[in-house]
């Protein structure tokens, strides 16, 4: 069994034998097999492969916003096999961030309160200036007043990097966060993206079709029909 973070080697998150299966018409779907992996403290890997290769079904269970029908997933030295919802959470409430393909943003509130909201869930002292500062941080000090409605898709997608930097997170999972943006403006995104990251020097795990994003990572891991392998 894996020891707490900071007792051995850093590892912030380790899965072994991760499976992934459901019920399909035709019968069982292997949707993963057999994965196994590690992140330290600080890594920054790049997770590719072709659509419906299952990316993203290994990113939700390693984040532990699915379960596994097999293999065990380690989180800060806490197995998350046998923990419920709520268990899995209160795990990665502070320490864990999210940003994904469709921005995640709530159409009632600005960008600032969608900001503030997550770090007032996660208890951090002085939420709305916490907010103010990270959206100063990725060029938004103008438009905090602004609904999703009223923002640009690349405007939005920084929203949602600065509501998951401010936390400051040990490890942030990242979901094809360019997908929905033009070329020049998932250019611009990922240069935020990886400004932040540099900053915080937090472990960054990153699915994607960019293959020169890719290249950025310290580490490919490459799925492809299920399996998944180093490299490319």
């Amino acid at each position: 069994m894996t020891e707490p973070v900071g007792k051995s080697k850093d590892i912030l998150l380790q899965a072994s034998g991760l499976a992934k299966t459901v019920v399909a018409p035709g019968g069982e779907l292997c949707l993963l097999s057999g994965a196994d992996l590690t992140v330290s403290t600080g890594e920054v890997v790049a997770v590719v492969g072709p659509s419906g290769a299952g990316k993203s079904t290994l990113l939700g269970l390693l984040a532990g916003l699915d379960a596994a029908s097999a293999g065990d997933v380690q989180l800060f030295g806490q197995s998350l096999i046998g923990m419920d919802e709520d268990e899995r959470a209160k795990l990665r409430r502070g320490r864990v961030a999210f940003v994904f393909q469709n921005f995640q943003l709530l159409p009632g509130l600005n960008a600032q309160e969608n900001v503030q909201w997550a770090l007032e869930l996660a208890d951090i002292p002085s939420p709305s200036d916490a907010a103010r500062t990270a959206l100063g941080q990725v060029g938004l000090s103008e438009r905090v007043h602004h609904y999703p409605s009223q923002l640009s898709g690349g405007e939005q997608q920084r929203v949602a990097l600065a509501r998951a930097f401010a936390l400051s997170p040990q490890l942030l999972f990242a979901d094809e966060p360019t997908g929905n943006l033009d070329q020049a403006t998932g250019e611009l995104v990922m240069e935020v993206l990886f400004e932040l990251r540099d900053r915080i020097g937090c472990a960054l795990v990153l699915v994607t079709h960019d293959m020169a994003l890719a290249a950025r990572c310290d580490r490919r891991l490459t799925v492809r029909d299920g399996q998944l392998s180093e490299g490319a």
